[in-house]
């Protein structure tokens, strides 16, 4: 919950713009203003103070304790200009808060934590359990001291400027270790713990046999990711109250799965109740991954029987590809989530020109493999395989990458072994639209008229389908130094069903700083001003040009009526 507080009209009336933007997350504190502080502070998980800076210092001062107990606060002046993180920055995510608090008042987000103002992945903010020197490994990476990484497990981190040799150490890893002096270790969630439990086993002998079993084989509690067990035990009291305990998920399978699991100790018990010879190894396993306890039973101190089991499987690091389309070139066309991914990459992927146009955005640390025109395929094996390495890996588009653009090859050389996220983009089509006013207001198709990958009979066909059914087109790729025959061609299957002042419109480099546009008719058009970075939109038999604009009526029957 983020407590809300204001200490005058001003500050309130952005204060309750939080509240009605945020209702399930906010509280509002009234009353006089050093006892809202202490309450929310008491109470929340994050504060939002409407009060001058110097004012809110001094009210936190007696309450601070722990940074990583206290909770993140943003002050926010009462002129509404400025969102600071005050306290609580990355623990109590205050920074994170401050971006999303001024992009909906329209405050200008201050973060002054030292990661953060140089733009490098704080090594407490990675999602990954830590342990050790953060602060002064982390002040060696803001000094560019030459800090290595120790990677035992494979996982996808966000890009840092790691070396190959350090005094200092970032050690990914799985075991139980103690840190060095000068060494963070990083606890990836790669351990599944399977569990089987008799009715009525209690948590404390579930939890005993985990930790017994961990400490034995030398693992690492805090890269426990799950407990995994069968169906039949997904609300077993024990079992349920263990995961909560630890933190983690109890994910379960079905009987008939598990069967299918080959495991080293199968056993007739558990097939005689639940219907599979294993439970706590077939469950471990049945994600895939290395055994690397094999099952094991409980002791009980009174002698009686044991009433839970557990194994323990490392899963391979999982590698992840985000595609991201970087929209029609101009910044602020690029969305908040594609930016976000290209902060998260280690690896990006891309054609150079694309490279050049966010390679301000890309974190130290990022690798970046760039390749000119024409090795498309290229640009995606090779994302593909970073990815399966363990990176998480950024391949880029314009547009939207999944139109015309990297994600189809991509994904057809991508298998289930990494995970893929695609990241729309604002496409050329929608670019060129919106500049010429309202075009692909009706059913419309894209095509591109480049028959270097798709026979120019296939396209032919296409544009035809397309003018029969007297659909709005839009040209990709529409005519280039090699190819100038293939738009004169389409405009003039098109013309063998549309009127010759049929709408054209003519956008080039939509959205950058040296943009064209203009609308004619297909009759009009001059095909020889055409090239690749010009999109070509043919309106339908209905659309219009109005006060200059080409508007494709949606059809509705009030306007109609209207006439």
């Amino acid at each position: 919950m983020i407590g809300l507080i204001s200490a005058t009209s001003a500050g309130a009336a952005a204060r309750d713009r939080l509240a009605a933007a945020w209702p399930d997350r906010t509280r509002v504190y009234e009353g006089p203003v050093g006892e809202a502080v202490r309450a929310a502070f008491a109470e929340c998980e994050q504060l939002v103070c409407f009060l001058a800076t110097g004012a809110v210092v001094r009210l936190l001062a007696p309450l601070l304790g722990d940074k990583t107990a206290d909770p993140g606060v943003v002050c926010v002046d009462e002129g509404g200009r400025f969102a600071v993180s005050l306290v609580g920055g990355h623990r109590g995510g205050a920074n994170a808060l401050a971006g999303e608090v001024g992009g909906l008042l329209g405050a200008e987000p201050v973060v002054t934590t030292a990661t953060d103002a140089v733009g490098l992945a704080a090594l407490d903010t990675l999602g990954l359990p830590y342990e050790g020197a953060v602060a002064a490994v982390s002040r060696a990476l803001l000094d560019g001291e030459p800090v290595a990484l120790a990677a035992e497990v494979a996982w996808p981190l966000p890009p840092l400027p790691f070396s190959a040799e350090g005094a200092y150490t970032v050690r990914l890893t799985d075991r139980a270790v103690e840190p060095a002096e000068r060494e963070v270790l990083l606890r990836p969630p790669s351990l599944v713990v399977g569990v089987g439990a008799s009715r009525g086993a209690p948590a404390e002998e579930v939890l005993g046999l985990i930790g017994e079993a961990l400490r034995d084989a030398g693992l690492a509690a805090g890269s426990v990711a799950e407990l995994a067990t069968v169906d039949a035990k997904a609300a077993e009291p024990g079992l349920v109250a263990a995961a909560g305990r630890l933190g983690v998920p109890l994910v379960t399978y079905s009987a008939e799965e598990l069967a299918a699991v080959e495991v080293p100790n199968p056993s007739d018990a558990p097939l005689a109740a639940v219907g599979t010879p294993s439970v706590a190894e077939a469950a471990a396993l049945a994600a895939g991954g290395e055994l690397l306890v094999p099952k094991r039973k409980s002791e009980r101190a009174d002698g009686r029987p044991a009433m839970a089991t557990c194994a323990v499987v490392r899963r391979p690091g999982r590698g992840r590809l985000a595609v991201v389309g970087l929209g029609p070139g101009a910044r602020d066309l690029l969305t908040p989530r594609a930016a976000a991914e290209l902060r998260r990459a280690s690896v990006l992927v891309g054609l150079d020109q694309y490279v050049d146009q966010i390679r301000d955005l890309l974190r130290p640390g990022t690798r970046v493999l760039e390749s000119g025109l024409g090795a498309e395929e290229e640009r995606a094996r090779t994302a593909v395989a970073e990815a399966r390495r363990g990176h998480a890996v950024a391949l880029i588009g314009s547009g939207d990458a999944g139109v015309y653009a990297m994600a189809s090859p991509a994904l057809a050389e991508a298998s289930d072994d990494i995970d893929v996220v695609g990241v729309p983009g604002v496409t050329a089509a929608l670019a060129a639209g919106a500049v010429l006013g309202a075009p692909l207001g009706h059913d419309h198709v894209s095509i591109s008229l480049s028959d270097l990958h798709t026979p120019w009979e296939v396209i032919e066909r296409r544009v035809r389908a397309a003018a029969e059914a007297d659909l709005v087109v839009t040209f990709y790729n529409p005519r280039s130094r090699g190819r100038d025959w293939q738009l004169p061609k389409a405009l003039g299957i098109l013309a063998g069903h549309r009127d010759p002042a049929t709408p054209v419109g003519v956008v080039r480099n939509a959205s950058r700083p040296d943009e064209s546009s203009r609308v004619t008719t297909l009759a009009g058009l001059d095909p020889a001003t055409v090239d690749m970075m010009t999109v070509v939109t043919v309106g339908n038999t209905a659309t219009r040009t109005v006060a200059g604009r080409m508007v494709t009526p949606r059809g509705y029957r009030w306007q109609e009526s209207a006439r």
